[in-house]
């Protein structure tokens, strides 16, 4: 039985999704929970592995249960997939930094990696129009200057469509760094706090932090609206600008085809994947 869980977390207090021996990470809380409901050993495969200190309200994994998780399963009070959920959570707290919104049984080929079409994700940042506000310092970054969003937001719009990244993202070895910037703009939310809306079908590593840092340096003014594109063709990392913290960050959601669509399009991921130089 492969299961589907939905989470959110506030990744102050992890050293990432995925487990390292040694440190608290979501991957590894999650996974000893299951463990502790249902015995056996658990692994999580996630939409989108996030950084020390990303949070996330929309991440997705998948588990796949052997033959005795999943007889413990329906043994339980209640024996519908869904019911794990408040089972997993039960073990992780009542007020955890990290909860198990959902959990169903999987459709057929439905993989929560390799399945995924799109990722969104969200950044904030307070500036001197709002002021710094302690009770939100886990989850937005301070700039102590008045930014210009309309230029921002200018800046975030002319780097959308199919682009190698490689400006904006921190090289790993045999890795694309070609990715589809579907969405990418900037508005203030009812407190004044800016928000960034980031969405494309993969991010490479640190990929949305320096977006977003690049327009900063816009709404400073220390770049132009023109620059961050300029810079995005030079395909080369470059000091223009600064990479935000992971605090701001958030994974709001994930998008998957329809359910006859799944198995289809985690081939095709895959294949894509193995090609990746």
């Amino acid at each position: 039985m492969r299961l589907r869980l939905d989470i959110a977390y506030d990744g102050s207090g992890f050293s990432g999704w995925a487990r390292q021996p040694g440190l608290r990470t979501v991957q590894g809380s999650i996974e000893a929970a299951v463990s502790r409901v249902l015995g056996g050993d658990a692994q999580l495969v996630v939409a989108g592995r996030t950084d020390a200190g990303v949070h996330a309200s929309g991440q997705v994994a998948h588990l796949d249960l052997s033959e005795a998780q999943a007889a413990r399963l329906r043994r339980g009070r209640d024996p519908e997939p869904a019911a794990l959920a408040g089972r997993l959570n039960g073990v992780l707290g009542r007020y955890a930094d990290v909860h198990v919104r959902a959990t169903s049984e999987a459709p057929a080929g439905f993989d929560a990696r390799f399945s995924a079409v799109w990722r969104r994700y969200a950044y904030r940042v307070a500036d001197r129009t709002t002021g710094y506000d302690p009770l939100e310092r886990f989850r937005t970054t301070f700039v102590p200057v008045a930014l210009d969003d309309a230029s921002m937001d200018a800046a975030a719009r002319s780097l959308t469509g199919l682009h190698d990244f490689a400006s904006y993202c921190k090289p790993r070895p045999e890795a694309t760094t070609i990715r589809t910037l579907l969405e990418f703009d900037w508005r203030r939310d009812e407190s004044g706090v800016l928000v960034a809306n980031v969405k494309a079908d993969a991010f490479c590593h640190s990929m949305v932090r320096a977006l977003v840092g690049a327009c900063v340096a816009v709404g400073e003014g220390r770049l132009g609206v023109e620059d961050v594109a300029a810079l995005r063709d030079e395909r080369q990392r470059t000091s223009a600008f600064a990479v935000l913290a992971a605090r701001g960050l958030t994974l709001t959601e994930v998008g998957y085809p329809a359910d006859d669509l799944l198995a289809a399009r985690a081939e095709q991921t895959r294949a894509r994947r193995a090609t990746d130089t």
